[in-house]
């Protein structure tokens, strides 16, 4: 009776003491439940590293990227704590290079040695500078057959999703990413080639975006002090600047391509001798003529809101029957109501029923005299010029969890 005497005669601080406890025993299970997946990824990763090897087989080596400044900072401590443990502990040789400045993944990609993998720890941005480096190498044929893993330190991981099951708990999706990398399964991804008049090709893993949508998406973070609200405001605060927001753009395209079929594991029977030789003398002194056909480029005038050009990479293990890339255009008769309700729950990979969608295997995007404004790259912003995109498909090799491929077939079904 004098506790709850007490207790009740100093509310106001019996709620503060309540709410400090409360708090901290939240922490505290988090900080309990993240170290118990910790412990049972590392009794994961311990079995790779009792596997026996042959004498003459050497330790697999992995470079790893890593950029310290994702995630605020946080990068480099998180994958310490979570990744690093689990590669040494299967015997994996690693060498970590990190990075200093924005722009340094590209240039280290250029010296970068032959390693049997590399990982690539950060977010969007690392992913990104990494892929455009190895695709710009002269040796990239070589380089493009590495296997690449992705560990997700970065605040957008556009890619994760696609490779990895999706958690809440950032220790779970690091340490489930890095497991994916030591079961060896991997799947071919598409790659866009971005490249304007006069500087370098960038690649893309995703896609472009340019429009309204991406432009207020910039925006929304100096609207913090509104909290859930700051997304509508900033959409509504565009629309009181300039309405309406929409883009004319002339987009020219090539017709998709068919994927070839999977070949076969098992090579078809060699020609005898005598068939080869005469098949060489014939080719010899009757060359067969190579014919280029001239590309068959179409062109359409777009009025839009918002423009996506997107690779099919979301579902990756999807059966598609063309090589292509989605050129998407959200319609320009969105009233301002709309814009709002739609900006606020705007995911740039799904857009409305009413969006024009093209399927091509190359595209150029001429804007008009005075356009101004910024592209997203993979979520990195460069500045709004006439572009080529062109499709490489299945270009480059990624890890993926046997979880997630079969979440992502039973999808598809």
């Amino acid at each position: 009776v004098t506790v709850f005497r007490t207790l009740r005669n100093n509310w106001k601080k019996s709620t503060f003491a309540v709410c400090v406890l409360s708090y901290g025993g939240y922490w505290l299970y988090g900080k309990h439940s993240d170290s118990l997946l910790r412990r049972e990824a590392c009794l994961v990763a311990r079995e790779f590293g009792r596997q026996e090897i042959a004498p003459q087989e050497r330790l697999r080596k992995a470079t790893v990227i890593l950029n310290p400044a994702a995630c605020s900072g946080k990068a480099n401590n998180l994958f310490e704590k979570n990744a690093a443990p689990i590669l040494h502990l299967a015997g994996v040789e690693i060498t970590v290079v990190k990075t200093d400045y924005e722009g340094q993944a590209k240039k280290l990609m250029e010296f970068m040695e032959q390693t049997d993998m590399l990982i690539v720890a950060g977010g969007d941005g690392t992913l990104q500078e990494v892929v455009t480096g190895l695709l710009r190498r002269p040796d990239y044929d070589t380089f493009s057959n590495t296997p690449i893993g992705f560990i997700p330190l970065g605040a957008q991981n556009s890619l994760s999703p696609s490779l990895h099951l999706s958690t809440d708990n950032k220790v779970k999706n690091i340490t489930s990413a890095t497991l994916s990398i030591l079961k060896g399964e991997t799947i071919h991804l598409d790659v866009l080639q971005i490249k304007g008049d006069k500087d370098q090709p960038v690649f893309a893993l995703m896609g472009l975006r340019w429009g309204a949508f991406r432009d207020v998406a910039a925006t929304i973070s100096k609207y913090w002090y509104l909290g859930p609200l700051k997304s509508s405001a900033a959409h509504w605060f565009s629309t009181l600047k300039e309405w309406p927001l929409v883009r004319d753009v002339t987009v020219s395209y090539l017709a998709p391509s068919l994927r070839p079929l999977d070949s076969s594991p098992q090579k078809p029977p060699r020609p005898d001798l005598l068939r080869r030789i005469i098949r060489r003398l014939k080719n010899y002194w009757n060359p067969p003529a190579e014919v280029e056909e001239p590309e068959k480029w179409e062109e359409k005038q777009l009025s839009t809101l918002e423009l996506f050009i997107q690779t099919h990479n979301k579902n990756p293990v999807q059966r598609v029957s063309n090589d292509s890339l989605m050129i998407c255009a959200e319609p320009n008769d969105f009233t301002v109501g709309e814009f709002i309700t739609v900006g606020s729950v705007f995911d740039p990979t799904v857009f409305t029923k009413t969006s024009t969608k093209l399927e091509a295997s190359a595209c150029r995007l001429q804007l008009p005299e005075g356009a101004s404004g910024f592209y997203n790259i993979d979520n990195e912003e460069y500045e709004a010029m006439p572009v080529e995109v062109r499709l490489l498909p299945r270009k480059l090799s990624f890890f993926i969890s046997a979880e997630r491929r079969e979440e992502l077939l039973s999808q598809t079904q």
